[in-house]
């Protein structure tokens, strides 16, 4: 039986989240969607092993996707981490080398890609 692959998507744009969440579903994923840089951080504390984490730069809330992408790669050092922001890559903060950084919008092969 093959594992099945644990997904967090943090995304403050409701249409975009669900979406993205069904059509990684589909592809056998398992996906816990966050609203919010607070959520995911909750999410993350909670000891859900996941494989992914998918996560926007910018959220509302103050936390941001960079915050979140940091939290996660220090809890599960084995975890994919992807960030997307539709602001070109030099205009953010320097990311660490783990994390893959996917310019939005994104198509969902460029998505998979980059978690497979």
């Amino acid at each position: 039986m093959e594992k099945v692959r644990r997904v967090l998507f943090v995304e403050d744009e409701p249409d975009i989240a669900e979406v993205v969440a069904d059509a990684l579903s589909s592809e056998g994923f398992e996906v816990c969607v966050a609203a919010n840089g607070r959520d995911a951080l909750e999410l993350l504390h909670t000891g859900i092993p996941f494989d992914s984490v998918i996560t926007d730069v910018s959220m509302p809330d103050g936390v941001s996707g960079i915050d979140v992408a940091h939290e996660a790669a220090r809890l599960n050092p084995a975890a994919k981490i992807i960030v997307a922001s539709g602001h070109q890559l030099g205009h953010l903060p320097q990311l660490p080398e783990r994390f893959e950084f996917i310019p939005k919008p994104y198509r969902l092969m460029g998505l998979l890609n980059a978690i497979s």
